[in-house]
């Protein structure tokens, strides 16, 4: 880590506490110290367990940058017991390349972010940064601003609301967490229209939709003739978002060798389509987004440390609908009254059983299932108000699993036989297709991950889809 100005003013007293720095080896203890006054900052330093926690007590710092390896105590413990005197700080936990699980654990007990050694000085400074825009206390009556596709005012949006507003102004890649269907598209749009970059294009590319062998193409652009099939030249997505923002749904989907070349377009912000002969610049912010643990990735080898370690400066978790409260009813009555307009039908709200079962049922699908199910109910039904008996029939079977004894009876022989009977009649190949096309709408349309459910391999996939393409079309 280079002790080389980070480009922030000297000397800068914000009047407000100083950072609290607990690292033990003095030599990095030094490079830290001097990186961040460097960057405008105020830091104590200490050097133990001890000496961190009576530091901690005497200056309430918004900011604590904690080495987990202390000689008199262990770091995680220290963190536990600040945070719980003060909630508020904001902790960035410091680790070694072989301790990352320590690291991950002390992300699950309450830390902001943590920093593997050796690390980017730039990355140190934006991890900083980002800690105090988040410890920063909020006026009441101001709220973060909510981009207009999203609804719901839970505190877990809140959140969400102002790390978009806190970082949508830098340059920092933005990497998105979540379960399928809790709208991390729709936070990586809202990232680009905050930012300078709002008027440029936003370019959102699926990497788990394209077959590998195109993902290069699809991302750096090919000239004509460059393989059999390319009757033309092709921009691709990253010449495409030139003075905008580059989506990559699925990061975590890319084949590693595409993976490298995504690396060095980090490092050098230049792209070389294939059949090129020399690279070209191109301006791009690029903001990424997965439904996997990234860390158990890189931890399997399907991921580089590398690229994670690039992309992932300002993560964003986008939360799961079941943890929202009250934010189902209101998306749920919002986008009611737009599919009602949309169709031509009378709904104006919902009954109080579809409130209570709506706010007690687990939403495995996020908000993508919830406005599923309303668009069913809208098209298929009309109003006034949603009751329980224009629900879907599998949005009752959740509800029977979610019930408060958790007891749900196990299915009775004549409910597997009339499950069973649609197949009745069908050839096996007939059912397969049947099976794997479900398996495929459940996974939105992601060969790898549909692969991975079924336990075979994505080739396999793309082969029956290519033959039942072409059957179908003559």
């Amino acid at each position: 880590m280079s002790v080389a100005d980070s480009g922030g003013s000297r000397g800068t007293d914000t009047g407000r506490p100083p950072l609290l720095l607990i690292e033990d080896t003095p030599s990095l203890r030094l490079v830290y110290e001097q990186v961040l006054r460097n960057a405008g900052h105020t830091v104590t330093s200490e050097m133990t367990g001890a000496g961190g926690r009576a530091a901690f007590r005497r200056l309430r710092p918004p900011v604590v940058l904690l080495d987990l390896m202390l000689p008199d105590c262990d770091g995680l413990d220290l963190m536990q017991a600040m945070l719980a005197e003060a909630p508020e700080t904001r902790v960035i936990v410091i680790t070694a390349n072989g301790s990352i699980n320590k690291a991950v654990a002390a992300m699950r007990a309450g830390a902001h972010e943590f920093l593997v050694k050796p690390f980017d000085e730039q990355r140190f400074v934006d991890a900083v940064r980002n800690a105090l825009a988040a410890s920063a206390p909020a006026a009441p009556a101001a709220p973060p601003p909510r981009h207009s596709a999203f609804i719901g005012d839970s505190r877990p949006m809140q959140e969400v609301y102002a790390r978009i507003a806190s970082v949508a102004r830098s340059m920092a890649t933005v990497f998105i967490t979540g379960e399928s269907g809790t709208g991390k598209e729709l936070c990586a749009q809202a990232v680009h229209d905050q930012s300078g970059r709002a008027g440029g294009p936003f370019i959102a590319l699926n990497c788990g939709a394209i077959p590998t062998d195109l993902l290069e193409s699809e991302v750096f652009g090919h000239l004509k003739g460059a393989f059999t099939g390319a009757i033309q030249d092709k921009p691709g997505a990253a010449a495409a978002a030139d003075g905008g923002t580059l989506f990559l749904d699925e990061v975590c989907e890319l084949d590693l060798n595409l993976q490298t070349k995504l690396l060095r377009f980090l490092q050098t912000s230049q792209i070389q389509p294939v059949g090129a002969a020399r690279p070209r610049k191109v301006d791009v912010r690029i903001v990424c987004a997965t439904n996997r643990d990234p860390l158990a990735e890189v931890r399997a080898g399907r991921f580089r440390e590398d690229l994670y370690y690039r992309l992932h400066v300002v993560p964003i978790h986008m939360p799961p609908l079941r943890t929202r409260g009250a934010d189902v009813v209101g998306i749920a009555a919002t986008m009611l009254r737009r599919y009602a307009a949309e169709e031509g039908k009378r709904f104006e709200g919902l009954s109080l059983e579809v409130i209570e079962l709506f706010q007690r049922l687990p939403w495995p699908g996020n908000v993508r299932q919830l406005l599923n199910v309303l668009r069913n109910v809208v098209v298929l039904h009309d109003g006034p108000q949603v009751t329980l008996e224009m629900l879907p029939l599998e949005l009752h079977h959740h509800a029977e699993l979610a019930r408060p004894d958790g007891d749900a009876p196990p299915p009775a022989s004549d409910d597997i036989a009339a499950a069973l009977a649609p197949l009745m009649g069908r050839t096996l190949a007939e059912i397969e297709r049947l099976v794997i096309e479900a398996a495929l709408a459940r996974h939105d349309g992601s060969v790898p991950r549909t692969a991975r459910a079924l336990d075979v391999a994505p080739s396999t996939l793309y082969r029956k889809l290519d033959g039942w393409n072409r059957r179908d079309g003559g």
